[in-house]
């Protein structure tokens, strides 16, 4: 028999399923996005609505995996290159935001009357965007490596590295003073650099030998247990560092960026990142207390509006000076106006401290409330955009080449000795190539060259996606199992319809199965190897250039015979297909009517 305990987690389970599958379908059809879905669902059954759930703290540890593996995935898109050069929005963009947004967010409290050190820590946890709010919008635009979408993810990323010196801001402003801990400033230093080290050192010289090791036993579950214990383990760390949890797993994303296991490991941990994310942004919507809410809704509604508007400006403001283009800076200011999910650590803090809680109460009501109206403010400028669309000419787009995050122009799956002989076709124009092969072995040695070759499985379409199977013009198939290719194919003309289907054939009842899936094109690489050798044979023995046209124009033609004629009679059983599928009696009569003319 179940345990109470058990049977109240499946409960919450099933209303937690339930409450999404039902809010998250009736927000998309009205246009509004599935973020409001997930909040408004986590309002209704929450303990201070319906009630369905009683308890926000039990269910918080798992939601907040849900950030944790997104900013895992996102550390996976950009190397450490692409970071480096986003150091002057991280540091001067990002910091200058948080303090300027934070210090006119203090002063306005305390002209509601708030002592200076409560309106201090209402103004900083305010002044921190939400990274999973964002971050989720940027990627449904599809905006995320757009240049404004570069710049406000810099921003987010210094507001989670801001998180620790508010809370030790959290520490000196409370009324008891400064705690005494064991661990000193400098020790506490030591801790955190050697932290960030030791998620350094191991994510670039240790994971991609571990990842090689699993791969080879050819357990999916296996690669997938790894990937959730890098991205897990990392923000453990991290967390146990005093730094953000995300923050690590983000770091350890980015070890793996260059790793040839990527798009694997993105594609594994989709998924779970999704429904996590999902359960965060219910949980968020759990946390409104609606009797304070409504109670002092004119407050709260005042309060989130001066906020929005004040970060807004700020943000516009701060962009439009260090360089971006009037179009981005608005865009800027759209994606990141609300207030974050690091607020409520701050404020937690605080109370725990001794300030006093009811203010915190009303700016968390806020902070949610931002939450929620944030994408309604980006549909609303979306129609703004499409009523004046002059006013996204002026530099729209301006720095996307900087950020290097163009999908692929071809994709070359099966990365043997003749996929490495197309792509280094492909390459030698100045093509975009990325490379799939499940061969460990390969995809080492291809590494050490320099090729873009990535391990994975063709026949999975998360995967292809993930390797930028979207954006590719033409997919090379250049895999030797039949049966792979076959299904590769079909998923290819299903999912990415618009690339052009090259494959390479084995033998000619391989080749004339391609012809019958209508490929864009098909070769036999036996056939023409071995065309060129006997061109090269019969050169050497003194035969005629001539000649050697004729004989060589003549096997092609006999060849195509062989594909064409069977199916201009109309039988199209095997027998008539291929010589070698045919009774060994008429493959031995079909020997002696082929003869070379020799």
């Amino acid at each position: 028999m179940a345990a109470p305990s058990d049977a109240l987690f499946f409960s919450e389970a099933i209303v937690y399923l339930g409450a999404a599958v039902i809010a998250v379908p009736i927000a998309k059809k009205l246009g509004v996005g599935a973020i409001i879905g997930y909040l408004v669902a986590g309002i209704i059954i929450g303990p201070y609505a319906l009630g369905a759930i009683k308890s926000v703290e039990t269910v918080t540890p798992i939601a907040e995996l849900g950030v944790v593996l997104l900013l895992f995935v996102l550390g996976l898109e950009l190397n450490p290159n692409r970071l480096w050069r986003m150091k002057s929005d991280i540091f001067g963009l990002g910091s200058s935001q948080i303090l300027l947004t934070g210090f006119v967010l203090s002063g306005i409290l305390t002209s509601f009357g708030l002592s200076r050190d409560v309106a201090m820590v209402g103004g900083f946890g305010m002044a921190l965007s939400s990274t999973a709010f964002a971050v989720q919008i940027l990627k449904d635009r599809g905006d995320f490596s757009s240049a404004y979408g570069q710049r406000a993810f810099g921003i987010l990323l210094m507001q989670d590295i801001a998180v620790v010196p508010l809370l030790a801001m959290v520490d000196i402003l409370s009324p008891a003073g400064p705690k005494q801990s064991d661990v000193s400033v400098m020790e506490q230093i030591g801790i955190t650099i050697a932290a960030v080290l030791l998620v350094i050192v191991v994510g670039r010289y240790l994971l991609s030998h571990l990842f090689s090791i699993l791969v080879s036993t050819q357990a999916r579950e296996i690669m997938l247990a790894a990937a959730l214990l890098v991205a897990l383990g990392s923000a453990a760390l991290m967390h146990w560092a005093g730094l953000s949890m995300a923050l690590g797993a983000f770091l350890a994303g980015i070890m793996l960026a260059e790793s040839s296991y990527r798009h694997t490991l993105e594609a594994d941990i989709f998924p779970f990142r999704s429904l996590l994310m999902g359960l965060f942004f219910i949980t968020v919507g759990m946390t409104l207390d609606l009797p304070v809410t409504l109670s002092h809704l004119w407050l709260v509604l005042l309060g989130v509006v001066i906020v929005m508007a004040v970060k807004g400006l700020i943000l516009w403001l701060l962009a439009k000076v260090t360089g971006s283009s009037n179009s981005d800076a608005q865009s800027i200011a759209v994606v990141l106006p609300q207030a974050g999910e690091f607020a409520f650590v701050i404020f937690a803090a605080a109370t725990a401290s001794g300030m006093e809680s009811r203010y915190f109460s009303l700016m968390s009501a806020i902070v949610i409330l931002s939450m929620v109206l944030t994408p309604l403010v980006g549909k609303a400028y979306g129609f703004y955009l499409e009523r004046y669309p002059q006013a996204e000419e002026e530099g729209s787009g301006t720095m996307m080449e900087e950020f290097d995050d163009q999908g692929p122009q071809v994709m070359v799956i099966g990365f043997g000795r003749f996929g490495m002989v197309v792509a280094q076709m492909l390459m030698s124009e100045g093509l975009r190539v990325v490379a799939i092969d499940n061969s460990p072995r390969r995809i080492t040695a291809a590494r050490r060259l320099g090729l873009p070759v990535f391990y994975g499985d063709a026949t999975r379409e998360d995967v292809l996606r993930a390797a930028g199977g979207d954006d590719a013009m033409l997919i090379a198939l250049c895999v030797e199992k039949e049966a792979v290719m076959t299904q590769t194919i079909n998923l290819v003309k299903t999912s990415f319809p618009k690339a052009k289907i090259f494959c390479r054939a084995t033998d000619r009842a391989h080749a004339l199965q391609l012809a019958m899936q209508e490929v864009d094109f098909h070769i036999r690489e036996t056939f023409e190897s071995g065309i060129t050798f006997g061109r090269e044979a019969l050169d050497q023995l003194g035969i005629s250039n001539e000649r050697i046209e004729e004989i060589e124009e003549d096997v092609r033609t006999r060849d195509l015979e062989r594909m064409v004629y069977p199916s201009q009679k109309g039988n199209h059983s095997p027998s008539m297909m291929d010589p070698y599928l045919k009774h060994p009696d008429q493959k031995q009569q079909d020997k002696k009517n082929d003869q070379p003319p020799l």
